[in-house]
């Protein structure tokens, strides 16, 4: 009770911060938006297929590939570095609250904006008539498992590598734009040469976007996406873990400064 309760409490923390900011809410859902709108349009003009069926494309690819990657992984990244820069570290080694609870709360706190981002990007695709064509157990559990990966990774990358808040956009822009393209956020991989097809499967964001694409408009089961789902249990599991072990070093490095 105790870890849930203070979990809860930095969880609110942080959205209670994002809601009186404004600005990066705002810019979270106008972005996703704006990939919707041009990639569907785009599908629906070249592939030669319809409004509704172009944005059933072009939304799971949005989600996993575009707005997740931003709000999660470059939001994580910088809620570790502005709690860093504001000493709010410093205050949390007198204060009763435990480094778990702390972690576990900037970690569900992202997940409510990535779950938040989910419904804003289906329900937009959904006026132009996009249906979720298959499982919404699984879906769900796919863009779960990609808020899990993302946010592990931001973890490690802000704990590890940011100093600075211009640090964070350096990093999303060094390892994030070469993975999104590689993983068919905003080039489908069908237009890759096999070279780069290869190179795509060792990039969990190409998982997410195969798995919940295949899920989503062409509703498919687990057994059909099976490599690409397992990949990612993987994947998800290693960040969390890394993320864990990156945050504890921060802790013991930061205690001794």
């Amino acid at each position: 009770m105790k870890y849930g309760r203070e979990t809860l409490a930095v969880c609110q923390r942080i959205l209670i911060e994002l809601l009186r900011r404004r600005r990066s809410l705002i810019f979270w859902c106008i972005f996703p938006f704006s990939v919707l709108f041009l990639s569907g349009f785009i599908l629906a003009e070249r592939a030669k297929l319809s409004i509704a069926q172009a944005f059933e494309f072009a939304a799971p690819s949005t989600l996993v590939g575009a707005a997740l990657f931003f709000s999660c992984l470059g939001g994580s990244v910088a809620t570790v570095v502005s709690e860093r820069e504001q000493q709010t570290l410093k205050r949390l080694f007198i204060s009763p609250l435990s480094g778990t609870s702390y972690f576990l709360g900037i970690f569900l706190a992202h997940s409510c904006i990535g779950i938040g981002q989910a419904l804003l990007v289906y329900t937009i695709a959904a006026f132009w008539n996009a249906r979720f064509q298959g499982s919404l157990l699984l879906g769900s559990l796919i863009i779960l498992l990609s808020i899990i990966s993302y946010v592990g990774v931001g973890f490690i990358l802000g704990t590890q590598f940011a100093r600075r808040t211009e640090d964070v956009n350096a990093l999303v822009a060094a390892f994030g734009v070469p993975l999104l393209i590689l993983g068919g956020a905003f080039l489908p991989t069908s237009l890759f040469p096999q070279t780069l097809l290869d190179i795509a499967k060792y990039n969990p964001i190409y998982h997410m976007n195969v798995a919940l694409v295949g899920v989503s408009a062409n509703g498919y089961s687990l057994d059909k996406i099976a490599p690409h789902f397992w990949f990612l249990c993987v994947f998800a599991v290693f960040m969390v873990a890394g993320g864990w072990l990156s945050y504890r070093r921060m802790l013991s490095v930061e205690r001794r400064l």
